[in-house]
């Protein structure tokens, strides 16, 4: 495995991939890697020729108060798992190197950026998660990348973003991966106190409930928020947002006709956590 912090040497190594017939396949991170990032590593290594890995917390996607000084970061971890998971390059630029001196552009992808964590964190977040993806794209040219299902509203955007601006990208979306007890892998937990930590599981138990709901046969919205939010105000957890929306779009539903996503979003002690469901009506 390589460790590269320049865009000329990436381009140069994918060039040389690409002149010997390779597929490249890239993986977006913020780094702080666990099993959900290992799970998307070996999904690309399994089907490409070459794999990228970037490493970069990406500044413009953080707003006032946020986390952006204190998230996790050790590059040291990060690159010796990359290397367990046999990672081909693993690229982790300085600042400078992304967002040099004067640049002044921001990528803004309308609609589906505008609700859920767009709502909550305003639009900068998902303005810079575009910005960055589209930079990233454009570094790697990447036949295909991939990208969690935990973070459901940005692989709509980011679909949304290829889609609109005709890359020839496949952007693949890999399933959730959970701990033991349910809670969704994310680089924030190390943020939990052992009492949050315990709590935190409900928002796992909310989706379960929810989906069990809608199993016995209830399809209306109402119902199905309602059943998730008692599940977590029963851990004492007061969500951001509960929401029901469309897969393709995050339009609200009042009921269920075949297929929805519930999400949720809460702050739970020290950490802002995020989860999500896919809730399916049988025919």
């Amino acid at each position: 495995m390589r460790i590269m912090r320049t865009i000329a040497d990436v381009r140069a190594a994918v060039g040389e991939a690409r002149d010997s017939g390779s597929t490249v396949g890239l993986v977006p991170t913020m780094g702080a890697f666990h099993e959900g990032h290992l799970s998307l590593m070996r999904r690309a290594r399994a089907e490409n020729d070459l794999v990228v890995v970037s490493v970069f917390v990406n500044p413009t996607q953080f707003g006032v108060g946020e986390d952006l000084s204190t998230y996790p970061r050790d590059e040291q971890r990060d690159a010796a798992l990359a290397r367990e998971a046999d990672i081909d390059i693993l690229f982790a630029p300085p600042l400078t190197e992304v967002y040099p001196r004067g640049f002044a552009t921001t990528i803004h992808v309308a609609g589906v950026t505008e609700v859920l964590d767009g709502a909550s964190r305003g639009p900068h977040h998902f303005d810079g998660v575009a910005t960055v993806v589209t930079k990233l794209f454009q570094i790697v040219a990447p036949d295909t990348a991939y990208f969690g299902q935990k973070d459901a509203q940005q692989v709509l955007v980011v679909r949304r973003l290829v889609r609109d601006l005709d890359m020839p990208v496949r952007i693949v979306a890999c399933p959730i991966v959970r701990e033991p007890d349910g809670l969704a892998m994310s680089s924030r937990n190390v943020y939990l106190d052992q009492d949050a930590r315990r709590r935190a599981t409900a928002l796992n138990r909310a989706l379960d409930a929810a989906e069990a709901l809608v199993a016995a046969g209830r399809k209306d919205r109402d119902a199905v928020i309602a059943v998730a939010r008692a599940e977590l105000e029963a851990s004492a957890i007061q969500p951001e947002y509960v929401e029901l929306r469309s897969t393709d779009d995050l339009r609200e539903l009042d009921r269920i006709d075949s297929t929805a996503l519930l999400l949720v979003a809460a702050r739970v002690g020290a950490a802002r956590l995020i989860d999500n469901r896919t809730l399916e009506v049988s025919p």
